[in-house]
């Protein structure tokens, strides 16, 4: 019992002399623009470049299937009155299952742009995430925080304090280009889906571009 009391002690005390070390220890805080410094990277015009292809891949599959949907829809009001009851059904029925199509594969676009960009994005910010551990290490940064964002960590800070360019001219890059904005994947929404024509009728009208 006493040797573990002794341990506890010993633990104790080795706790309170390393608090009291690290209260002692000067703290140096950097801060860097995380949009800033990934809108200088070379990787950042290829990743553009790479969604805006990946993106009009989507847009123009939508696109398709937006304009087999308006043109059944044309032929089915042109015909409805002419139509049986059946027939007219199974137009409709048609219709409608064009529309859900339409609307998940929107969906689905949009969430596989997101997964593009992220997957994209990966490689580069890992690069910018050693390379600011690195500037970190050799000016004696203990912290560096981001000053991005709508809720940035960062409200107020030196000048001094900013590694943005340390980071840039670490990696190789000139600062001072004006930042671009980050690789945004693009929406993939061409036009609203009309609505489904139903009780064997006219009335509703299909919207067009």
């Amino acid at each position: 019992m006493n040797k573990i009391r002794l341990a506890l002690a010993a633990a104790a005390l080795t706790f309170v002399t390393s608090t009291a070390a690290l209260a002692q220890a000067p703290l140096k805080i950097g801060y860097t623009s995380v949009e800033y410094v990934l809108s200088q990277m070379p990787e950042s015009k290829q990743i553009e470049s790479q969604l805006k292809t990946y993106s009009t891949q989507l847009e123009n599959q939508l696109k398709s299937k937006y304009s087999d949907y308006q043109t059944k829809a044309e032929a089915y009001q042109k015909g409805a009155s002419a139509m049986t009851e059946v027939v007219r059904a199974d137009k409709e029925k048609e219709l409608t299952g064009l529309q859900t199509s339409i609307q998940e594969f929107q969906r689905s676009a949009d969430q596989s742009l997101q997964q593009k960009q992220q997957s994209l994005l990966k490689p580069a910010l890992d690069k910018l995430q050693k390379t600011i551990d690195q500037v970190a290490d050799e000016n004696g940064y203990t912290y560096v925080l981001n000053s991005d964002g709508a809720s940035p960590v960062l409200l107020h800070g030196p000048k001094d304090g900013d590694i943005s360019d340390l980071v840039l001219k670490k990696m190789g890059i000139t600062p001072g280009a004006a930042p671009t904005a980050a690789a945004a994947p693009a929406t993939t929404t061409p036009a609203s889906t009309p609505a489904v024509p139903t009780g064997g009728a006219t009335k509703t009208k299909t919207k067009k571009k």
